[in-house]
């Protein structure tokens, strides 16, 4: 589990999204002025210290997800929420593209109450805007993050390839552009 030392700079702050697998999570935000750090990881599950084979069967109550550690004098939480809902399909449950789960759930775990009344009204936004008629991600407290193993880090850097392979089977840009792009 990652904790984030006290610094006397109250402007770095974290989010904790999960959009499917991870590793199509973390470049979204790593390209964007103000995020500092990402890291992919568990979250929202009853197993402690969970490993990637474990959250994989379903039954850990994990999701996959993207912490971000971001300066909020250069970007805010509305923003990454923004860049969220723009990489997920939001009108499906425990499943996102080609990965199908519980493990692969939408949501947003927020870290204090600011967070959860502004993912609540962006959640209204995507409702409102008339481009989904169902939205089944969760908005729901984080407890616990969980760190997955090194190789997940930084997955599309570390494995281009095999990245750009997963990515371009998955579904995943088809799909955004068919809900988002309306």
């Amino acid at each position: 589990m990652i904790l984030f030392a006290s610094t006397e700079d109250n402007d770095l702050q974290t989010a904790v999204f999960a959009g499917g697998c991870f590793w199509c999570m973390e470049p979204p935000y790593d390209k964007l002025e103000g995020v500092v750090s990402t890291w992919v990881g568990y979250a929202g599950g009853h197993v402690d210290n969970p490993t990637y084979e474990q959250v994989s069967t379903g039954t850990t109550g994990h999701a996959e997800v993207v912490r971000i550690l971001f300066d909020s004098r250069k970007i805010d939480y509305e923003d990454l929420l923004d860049v969220f809902w723009s990489n997920i399909d939001p009108t499906v449950k425990n499943r996102q593209f080609c990965d199908a789960g519980s493990q692969y759930r939408t949501a947003i775990f927020y870290e204090n109450d600011e967070q959860r009344k502004l993912a609540e009204a962006s959640k209204e936004k995507i409702l409102k805007g008339g481009k989904v008629d169902t939205v089944h991600t969760e908005i729901v407290p984080l407890d616990r993050f969980w760190e997955a193993e090194d190789y997940h880090q930084d997955y599309y850097q570390n494995h281009p390839w095999r990245y750009k392979s997963y990515h371009a089977l998955s579904g995943r840009e088809r799909r955004l552009k068919e809900i988002w792009d309306k």
